[in-house]
């Protein structure tokens, strides 16, 4: 039978994860952007900064409430879903979790005196603000990606009898993949988010709002952006040679290996073909693999064939995955060392060629698909393991026969989710903040009270 049990469960975690995954990027790099725009604001007295500021405090309040509650329909479905692996694993990584909502809680104390403090606060301390939520919200990123980064290459405690013991929850944290993964993801939110901000910009730009209020939000964005991508760029290499150590058959699959050799050519798309371990359709490097990943052209690279069929990820959907994720990186770097080559080539006026606005709006949705492609490769190149090489993911699924009923009603909530977070947005974005006064945006002079054009 094609719909199983397991099939309902995991397209159920599938659906909330590539919802929820929008928030978490947001909630990480939006502060950061907001910490930007007022400082800027407020040492430069741009009346612009400011309202760029204003404009991205409305709507990272929408994100963070609704963020909040897909939130915590994930962690329900972990227990809801997967009761056999939250047994398992909860006493071991239920510190990172706790962590994390700890982190979450700072950033929601500090997110209200943020939101009620305009005009109550001193321009600075309420600035100084921010500062608390650019951390908190790094910080939930990184205890939870610890998380699952333990799954990748689970540590700190021993299993006696099928039994958990000599749990050592540090050790846990602290595995063999989190400085990679972590890093990795945090950088990720502040590519996306940053370049998300550039393109809402720059598609205004292309319908006439060649403003400064638009200037300064293209450049906030690709600033944030650009600086974060290189550094993307390098963590992912650094993740990459991690894994084929803790995770040789992901390692496999994401480079469409499916022999192991020595001198291995690198596949650059192509659909790999289990029966005839083969890579078809692929731009092939000769040795380009054994080159990029050992700095040597004749070093052995463990293939697919090295792992019983039952073992082994869908290297299809893996290596796909990897290559669009690593493609959608690599436009982004392009149209941003692009544009700051042509801004600084232009003295520090905005380069407003049409083809390059275009480029940054496709880099924008290119940065929140590759974020979505890098959980699909680090999920799927994972199976059939939910946690590596210890349980297996049919395992640990729900023995409750009604997980089709479970994953309408949740994607019809999330659906819900989505079309009010939508609709808000959308009121965010049409409010026509320059017939509003000044004095109901900012303290009295901290900014030049300018028209906005």
């Amino acid at each position: 039978m094609f719909w199983t049990n397991l099939l309902a469960a995991r397209t159920q975690m599938g659906v909330s994860f590539v919802f929820h995954i929008i928030f978490s990027v947001l909630g990480v790099g939006l502060p950061v952007l907001l910490c930007i725009s007022e400082g800027l604001a407020l040492f430069r007295k741009d009346a612009h900064m400011m309202m760029l500021a204003r404009q991205w405090t409305r709507a990272f309040a929408i994100l963070f409430a609704i963020g909040a509650v897909s939130g915590t329909i994930v962690e329900f479905e972990i227990s809801l879903v997967w009761p056999i692996f939250a047994g398992k694993a909860g006493a071991i990584i239920g510190l990172p979790f706790a962590t994390e909502g700890f982190a979450f809680f700072m950033e929601g104390i500090f997110l209200g005196l943020y939101l009620y403090g305009w005009g109550r606060l001193s321009p600075k301390a309420h600035w100084l603000c921010s500062f608390p939520i650019v951390l908190s919200g790094s910080s939930s990123a990184w205890f939870i990606t610890s998380a699952n980064s333990w799954m990748n290459s689970p540590t700190g405690f021993q299993m006696v009898n099928g039994k958990v013991t000599n749990i050592d929850p540090f050790a846990a944290i602290l595995n063999p993949s989190t400085p990679f993964e972590t890093v990795h993801m945090i950088l990720a939110c502040y590519v996306a988010t940053g370049l998300g901000a550039a393109a809402i910009y720059a598609f205004g730009m292309l319908r006439g709002k060649r403003d400064d209020y638009h200037h300064r939000g293209l450049l906030i964005g690709l600033a944030l952006g650009g600086i974060a991508i290189p550094l993307q760029i390098a963590c992912g290499d650094l993740n990459a040679r991690s894994i084929e150590d803790t995770q040789p058959a992901k390692y496999a699959a994401m480079e469409g290996a499916m022999y192991s050799g020595n001198g291995l050519p690198l596949y650059i798309g192509g659909i790999p073909d289990p029966n005839t371990k083969q890579t078809r359709y692929a731009i092939i490097i000769p040795q380009g693999e054994s080159l990029l990943s050992h700095f040597t052209i004749n070093s052995h690279t463990t293939g697919l064939d090295a792992f019983p069929p039952a073992d082994r990820p869908d290297p299809v959907r893996v290596h796909l995955a990897f290559d669009a994720m690593v493609g959608c990186g690599f436009f982004i770097f392009f149209v941003s060392a692009l544009f700051w080559f042509l801004y600084l080539k232009r003295k520090g006026r905005i380069p407003e060629n049409k083809w390059l606005l275009r480029g940054v709006v496709v880099a924008g949705v290119c940065g929140f698909l590759a974020v979505e492609l890098g959980w699909i490769t680090t999920e799927e190149g994972r199976q059939p393991w939910i946690i590596y090489n210890i349980m297996r993911v049919g395992s640990a699924v729900t023995p409750n026969p009604l997980m089709t009923i479970s994953l309408i009603v949740f994607s019809c909530i999330y659906i819900l989710l989505g079309v009010t977070l939508v609709a808000f947005l959308i009121l965010i974005a049409r409010r026509r903040e320059a017939q509003r006064s000044w004095s109901e945006l900012i303290v009295k002079d901290t900014v030049k009270a300018e028209p906005i054009k």
